[in-house]
């Protein structure tokens, strides 16, 4: 285990890192051990937030504050880092307890955005914050280059699309929600009146009312 994780970080960030135990922690989930990958996780959510911003900022010179933080918003959501985890090969490499194993948190969004955020926290303590930005950069290049105008939240669009129809605000409501707590489902219904209506899922209550949202949105088209 330690020689194939320290061959895959060492393909990830460049060469392997001189001590692999601040990534095993990364990759730790709470049902194999108390040393785990929270507290990883809140120092890399804070690396992840000012390199996107500084980015951003450089990137999209001529934009106003609004527009800037629809295009942080949408690149380090939960969901974002998940996808990022997967495309790296996050899951493989997992320290899950049976249960958790067996619930199902090796495909879980909210484990796996966690691990990312925590892998970002254990480079930025190995490596300093060049090389943790660097790293940042390169996983997050093609969802900047994506993105052409700044992305309009879902639920924000729909809000618009209610009052510029003479139509009620759209409504949410908790249709269920689902799985073991360390890797909930959530189903919402968004509402507008007796228009419409749409469901959307999420592994959190506001994911789920954005999935709903743009579920309703591209009804509405």
């Amino acid at each position: 285990m330690t020689e194939s994780l320290a061959g895959w970080l060492a393909g990830l960030i460049g060469r392997a890192p001189d001590d692999l135990s601040g990534f095993e922690r990364a990759l730790t989930h709470g049902s194999h051990g108390a040393d785990n990958y929270e507290r990883l996780e809140f120092l890399g959510d804070r690396v992840l937030g000012l390199t996107l911003a500084d980015w951003l900022y450089e990137r999209f010179p001529g934009e106003p504050e609004g527009k800037l933080s629809r295009r942080f918003n949408s690149l380090v959501t939960g969901v974002v880092c998940a996808e990022v985890a997967r495309e790296i090969g996050v899951p493989a490499h997992l320290k899950l307890g049976k249960q958790a194993r067996d619930d199902g948190a090796a495909s879980s969004d909210n484990v796996l955005g966690d691990v990312m955020e925590a892998l970002i926290g254990a480079l930025f303590l190995e490596r300093g914050f060049a090389e943790a930005q660097a790293w940042v950069r390169r996983l997050w290049d093609s969802r900047i280059d994506e993105q052409g105008s700044a992305p309009k939240h879902p639920k924000s669009a729909l809000q618009e699309w209610a009052a510029a129809n003479n139509r009620r605000p759209p409504d949410y409501e908790l249709v269920d929600r689902s799985g073991p707590g360390h890797a909930p489902r959530f189903k919402v219904r968004a509402v507008i009146g007796k228009l419409a209506a749409a469901e959307g899922e999420g592994s959190s209550k506001q994911e789920a009312e954005t999935a709903a949202a743009a579920a309703l949105l591209e009804q509405l088209k």
